[in-house]
């Protein structure tokens, strides 16, 4: 980072400037990074981010997505589309090359996928041997996330251990792993939904259209909205409704739920998020629902 201070850049200017100090960190000192990118809009923003790290050269790594086969199209339409945009590798995994290996058991048929993407990143970072995973969480998000640091150290079974962390003083990052072991790096650790929304709205970032507010046919579960699909039909005595809703994250369908919205523009879902009372992950994920440590134990277990 220059020697500009926080206090003489703008706020979006100084948490960019840390998010592209970071990236040239991971880029710096691990052999084999990867950007972790879903299509979805926090990944959006990390390549931006590279590009302002990196260009006019090519990124110093490819770029990957773990699938679990049941991705809204229009997301994995648009990274398909934005990966030859910038003319970068796109390594993708899926979970039902997993499943076909044996490595992954549903329950049953209906089960989610989601959680079992653990499994196939840590077989594409042996695959590929990547040392780093730099990818788009954030600390607002969830608890286990708000505890977890930039550079979140992984051991030989991918595992995180949130009682062994190494310390990050004054910004300074260290993502250095013997073989075997891996990083998970999180530039925008430290940015807020509102952070991301109007660093889209400030850079004119494309997104995929579920972002913004479209009609779509959902069933009431509680407080969440679960859109019917052919993945996840509506069940007898199930109510179903055409409610004009978007997608604040995305992404497996069984378990990404969208929210009643009537905003169409980066600029109205900028409002909209200034007023919301419910955070991202608690407003839309089905599986963080059964228990207030399931993405800690998910991540102990080699989730992102």
């Amino acid at each position: 980072m220059s020697t500009l201070t926080k206090q003489t850049l703008s706020h979006l200017d100084w948490l960019e400037a840390e998010a592209i100090h970071i990236m040239r960190e991971v880029a710096g000192q691990c052999e084999r990074p990867v950007l972790l990118f879903s299509g979805g809009k926090d990944s959006i923003c990390l390549l931006r981010i590279a590009e302002k790290a990196f260009r006019p050269g090519r990124f110093p790594f490819p770029l990957m997505h773990i699938d679990t086969g049941h991705n809204y199209k229009e997301v994995t339409d648009f990274r398909d589309k934005r990966a030859a945009e910038l003319g970068e590798r796109l390594i993708v995994r899926s979970v039902e090359d997993s499943m076909k290996r044996g490595s992954v058991v549903l329950k049953s048929a209906d089960e989610s996928r989601n959680k079992h993407q653990s499994v196939t990143l840590l077989e594409a970072i042996a695959e590929f041997e990547f040392d780093a995973c730099i990818g788009g969480a954030r600390r607002d998000e969830e608890k286990a996330r708000a505890k977890e640091r930039v550079m979140s150290f992984r051991d030989e079974f991918g595992q995180w251990d949130p009682k062994n962390q190494r310390p990050e003083l004054w910004n300074l990052y260290n993502a250095r792993a013997f073989k075997g072991e891996n990083i998970r790096a999180f530039p925008i650790s430290n940015w807020t939904e509102m952070d991301v929304w109007q660093y889209i709205e400030r850079e004119k970032l494309e997104l995929p259209s579920i972002y913004f507010a479209h009609t779509r046919p959902v069933v009431r579960k509680g407080t969440l909205l679960q859109p019917v699909t052919e993945l996840t039909p509506a069940k007898p005595g199930d109510v179903v409704e055409e409610v004009m809703v978007r997608f604040r994250t995305v992404g497996d369908i069984t378990c990404t739920a969208p929210v009643e919205s009537t905003a169409r523009t980066v600029e109205q879902i900028v409002v909209e998020t200034a007023t919301t009372t419910i955070t991202e992950r608690g407003a839309t994920r089905l599986d963080d629902q059964t228990s207030e440590a399931s993405m800690e134990q998910r991540k102990k277990e080699g989730y992102f």
